[in-house]
């Protein structure tokens, strides 16, 4: 027991100490990463969008469906 106490005290000195967080300070947090996350998301959307309008970049499959459907209208063959 007394190496596994040496052990506990040896990494307690090598953690840096560490400020103990309420449950509202976390969800206030949470919510604040939540929503720059949000953010940044809706922001590489419109830019994806804004460039497949002007033909800056090509789409992939899931894109060409929703923005071009004829293209997959097998009903002709």
């Amino acid at each position: 027991m007394g190496a596994e106490e040496e052990k506990v005290q040896e990494n307690e000195k090598l953690s840096p100490a560490q400020n103990p967080m309420s449950p509202a300070q976390f969800l206030a947090w949470k919510r604040r990463k939540d929503a720059d996350a949000s953010a940044r998301r809706d922001e590489v959307a419109r830019k994806r969008e804004e460039d497949i309008a002007t033909g800056a970049v090509q789409m992939n499959g899931r894109e060409l469906f929703l923005h071009e459907p004829w293209v997959f209208d097998n009903s002709r063959y």
